[in-house]
């Protein structure tokens, strides 16, 4: 949230281990959204309400600017799951590090025709035009997935709607709902609580079966308090995702200071448990986006903040340059361990495009990816960056476009794929071939593409940010001075590098004070 010119983080957290267990709500600030102060945990187990755990919820600001946290409580050992309000101690105090969780609580109990043990996560709340409160939250009943809403005059006393706000059959539990209003046009974000006209709503779902984040456009029937999803939103797991990779649980917030709505998400390890206890940590927070709804209406467009871009070090340029069938152009200069590229590419033709073949209909993009990778030679793609790459290409992480020819239409493949990322082969380790399709426009003959390289995470966003494909991967050789950056092209179209700009990029400040406060 952002409260009183202060960005909060509150995130799951073990202050015990880097592995699942003793989850507290940790909790940083951050004026910039890029550099952090870690301040104590703001909630943690210690009341009956939530003895055996404080799981995920979210803020609200009310209208007499002050913050309410709803989070899950677990009650017991067999799981039974509550929602419980947090509030500030002291509202002079900046940082708002300690806080109060009242003894009403908890708020929320599930009734008998909610499963208590799939029961979590309610999202900010929004007012209604009726002066009731609104909240959702993520459960299950069989394996239909819903988004209970509840709704309250005074943000003490719920009463649920008799109708889920949403739900889907064969979907499975749904985690981390997120629900909010977007502009028809535009991309300035808007409170949760926004009551204007030519806007669309967003319902995004964290599918606990898939481990994916799915979402939908549509409308919210404010009279029968219903959400449904356009007609262009497939509702399922073949539907639209914020992000195809290795990207979890995230949720958005409205930032009233640049008047925009931002999603952060969260990308576990995917190397081996006994890896992350030699680390001594386990996942991380990607980069904070800036999210808004594209100018067709049918989906969202994601970017990295703009603040990111104060870590931007030494650039490197390159334009003009054109990549034949199997050439790679190294690009130097820079930390390709930890840099910031973009990269316009171009070509003259569709003509090669390669046929889309109609047995890949029913297959997720991913599937098509494993198939058909990087060094798969194509017509018109692939091409596109090796990224944590090491000299001679025995580990390399690439992001890469793949353009097909479906009979009536064009389909651009994006894909990220970590089988080739490193020599490390254990059983449990995660590489697999994440991809996505982009609905662009190939009119003009061009395609953009922006990674975000740090050490183990590839955070890539095609075409301005309509397909976002998040890796994480834990190179042996590609690592540190020892990796490189390539830009290829595997296709037997010419494909040219209109313009690329690389930047080396700088360590933000985790360990650090406002003034006189150290930590």
């Amino acid at each position: 949230m952002y409260f009183n010119g202060v960005y909060h983080l509150f995130y799951q957290y073990n202050p015990y281990g880097s592995v699942w267990g003793n989850i507290v709500w940790a909790h940083s600030v951050s004026t910039d959204l890029i550099n952090w102060i870690p301040l104590e945990p703001a909630i943690y187990p210690s009341k009956v309400f939530d003895k055996y755990g404080t799981w995920s919820g979210s803020a609200t600001i009310l209208p007499n600017n002050k913050p309410i946290i709803l989070y899950t409580g677990i009650v017991d050992a067999k799981n039974t799951q509550v929602q419980n309000y947090a509030i500030p101690a002291d509202l002079s105090d900046p940082f708002l590090r300690k806080w109060i969780k009242p003894d009403n609580n908890p708020l929320i109990d599930a009734d008998v025709n909610i499963n208590k043990t799939q029961f979590r996560d309610p999202t900010t709340c929004w007012l209604g035009q009726d002066g009731y409160w609104r909240t959702l939250i993520g459960s299950l009943w069989g394996n239909k997935g819903m988004a209970i809403l509840y709704k309250s005059r005074d943000l003490m006393k719920w009463t649920k709607v008799q109708q889920p706000l949403h739900s889907v059959d064969g979907t499975g539990n749904w985690e981390c709902p997120d629900f909010f209003p977007v502009l028809l046009r535009g991309t300035n974000g808007l409170d949760a609580s926004y009551k204007g006209k030519n806007i669309k709503y967003v319902l995004k779902v964290s599918l606990d079966v898939t481990r994916f984040e799915y979402y939908t456009v549509g409308i919210y029937d404010t009279k029968k308090d219903m959400y449904i999803p356009d007609k262009t939103s497939i509702d399922g797991w073949k539907g639209l995702r914020l992000d195809y990779g290795n990207y979890y649980a995230s949720k958005s917030f409205y930032d009233p200071s640049k008047n925009r709505r931002i999603v952060w998400g969260w990308a576990n390890e995917s190397d081996t448990v006994n890896d992350d206890v030699k680390k001594g940590w386990a996942g991380i927070q990607t980069i904070p986006r800036k999210v808004w709804l594209d100018s067709s209406g049918k989906q969202l467009v994601q970017w990295p903040v703009e603040e990111l871009e104060s870590l931007r070090g030494h650039k490197i340029q390159l334009s003009n340059r054109k990549l034949n069938k199997g050439d790679k152009i190294e690009v130097k200069g820079i930390t390709p361990a930890q840099a910031d590229v973009e990269v316009i590419f171009s070509f003259s033709s569709l003509d090669k495009a390669e046929p889309f073949d109609p047995n890949w209909a029913n297959l997720y993009a991913q599937d098509v990816c494993a198939i058909k990778g990087s060094t798969v030679q194509g017509g018109l793609g692939p091409f596109g960056l090796l990224t944590l790459a090491s000299q001679n290409l025995e580990e390399y992480t690439p992001v890469f476009f793949r353009v097909f020819n479906a009979q009536d239409k064009y389909k651009v493949l994006m894909c990220s794929d970590a089988s080739r990322s490193t020599l490390e082969n254990a059983k449990t380790m995660y590489k697999p071939s994440f991809a996505g399709y982009v609905d662009v426009d190939l009119t003009n003959k061009t395609l953009s593409l922006r990674s975000l390289i740090d050490h183990s995470v590839v955070e890539s966003f095609g075409a301005g940010g309509k397909t976002c494909i998040t890796s994480r991967v834990y190179p042996t050789l590609a690592i540190y001075d020892n990796a490189h950056l390539f830009v290829f092209n595997n296709g037997t179209e010419t494909i040219k590098i209109e313009s690329l700009n690389a930047w080396s990029m700088g360590k933000p400040k985790m360990n650090w004070s406002f003034g006189h406060s150290s930590y």
